[in-house]
């Protein structure tokens, strides 16, 4: 029997689409730069103008499965990765948010056979947010080093039957 494991040997040739959402974005900025600095440590030419890393920004968290589902289906990318931040408040908006947002990334993912990374934060205070986009670490590197893993695992399992 096999195992299959993804590595970070892949990183030069891998092709990443990152979807920002601008609300909070004192928060994605710094998950953005995690994430810009672990891609860049690995090898990958986090230029926009360079052909490794295209960037996409949206209004807010709600709209990023839907651009990332979109930029899957282009076959363009080995993986997407997923940046936004759902901050608590004092009505029920933050439930309805966190659970579409989250259920339409899985979904982007399992639609297209694309790893869809999940970098949403969810949190209940904005200290908190802040304290996982770089005051304590910075969550956005081990997004992007799921989205090196996955990169690598993906082309090393077995191709779907054609029915």
């Amino acid at each position: 029997m096999a195992v299959f494991e993804g590595s970070f040997d892949r990183a030069s040739t891998a092709k990443f689409a990152i979807v920002i959402g601008r609300f909070n974005d004192l928060v994605t900025t710094k998950l953005l730069e995690g994430c810009q600095d672990c891609l860049k440590r690995h090898g990958v030419n986090i230029d926009p103008d360079g052909n490794q890393v295209d960037y996409a920004w949206v209004p807010g968290s709600f709209e990023v499965p839907l651009v990332a589902r979109q930029l899957a289906l282009s076959g363009q990318y080995d993986a997407i990765i997923c940046l936004g931040a759902v901050i608590r408040g004092d009505t029920p908006h933050f439930d309805y948010v966190a659970a579409e947002v989250s259920k339409g990334i899985a979904a982007a993912g399992f639609q297209t056979g694309v790893p869809v990374v999940f970098g949403i934060l969810t949190t209940d205070s904005m200290q908190q947010a802040l304290e996982r986009a770089g005051i304590k670490s910075n969550l956005g590197w081990n997004y992007a080093m799921n989205a090196l893993e996955m990169a690598s695992l993906m082309p090393q399992l077995p191709k779907t039957a054609k029915t």
